[in-house]
């Protein structure tokens, strides 16, 4: 897409639902707010404080009933992704905002609550690795890479990913200028000092010890995927 011009005001809505991530959220919050003319809002049901997935208590600023339509809608991921997945509100919001915003996006597992809402077929789209296999139940093409843009559909990978995405977000909103200015002000230039960040770069027994740590957990976010799985495709749920 074009770029806005600076004096059109944009309005982005950031999903904060008990049990997210807080890194998928304020990663990109960070960069968003630091964007010209621009609105950032935190949403939820209610605007009692909401408690992340280790324990951070977070401020919804608008409900999903007051919010209005957005340029841009973000779902973070995290363990309370998986009560999402079933939540007939929160997807029926999603469709609602992509019927007229710019991007439809997620960071992380977010992406599982954009295809349970029907918003991923036929698009390319990514998720955290412990997750990514899943988006193919949902009608999505999955693809391992950091950031995926499918048409108004922006997807990041894993927790991290999602300072890459925000900054790629405000290209394409402001252009390359704007978040060049944004990237140098948070000095983001990664050094990870281990290079285990990857299920490549980590190695098949370091992927396997952690995928047995998060085992059951796991394997409740597929059945909460099957699930969604089934109602999009009209079958009786498993």
């Amino acid at each position: 897409m074009t770029p806005v011009p600076a004096e059109s005001r944009l309005e982005i809505g950031l999903l904060l639902y008990p049990k997210l991530t807080q890194l998928d959220l304020t990663g990109p919050l960070e960069v968003f707010w630091r964007m010209s003319n621009t609105g950032v809002h935190l949403l939820w049901k209610t605007r009692d404080p909401v408690s992340s997935d280790r324990g951070l208590t977070l401020c919804p600023t608008m409900t999903l009933a007051e919010c209005p339509a957005l340029d841009v809608v973000v779902v973070p991921g995290g363990a309370g992704q998986v009560a999402l997945m079933d939540d007939a509100d929160v997807l029926g919001f999603l469709v609602k905002q992509a019927a007229t915003a710019r991007y439809v996006a997620s960071v992380c597992t977010g992406s599982l609550v954009l295809g349970a809402a029907g918003l991923l077929k036929g698009r390319r789209a990514t998720c955290h690795w412990m997750a990514l296999d899943q988006l193919a139940m949902l009608g999505a093409m999955p693809v391992a890479e950091r950031v995926v843009i499918d048409g108004p559909i922006v997807t990041g990978g894993g927790v991290t990913a999602g300072i890459d995405f925000g900054l790629t977000l405000v290209a394409n909103l402001r252009g390359i200028a704007e978040a060049e200015r944004i990237e140098l002000e948070i000095e983001y230039s990664p050094q990870p000092p281990f290079h285990t960040g990857s299920p490549e770069s980590a190695g098949p027994e370091r992927v396997a010890a952690v995928r047995k740590r998060y085992g059951p957990f796991l394997e409740a976010r597929r059945e909460a995927t099957l699930r969604a799985k089934a109602r999009l495709e009209g079958l009786p749920p498993r």
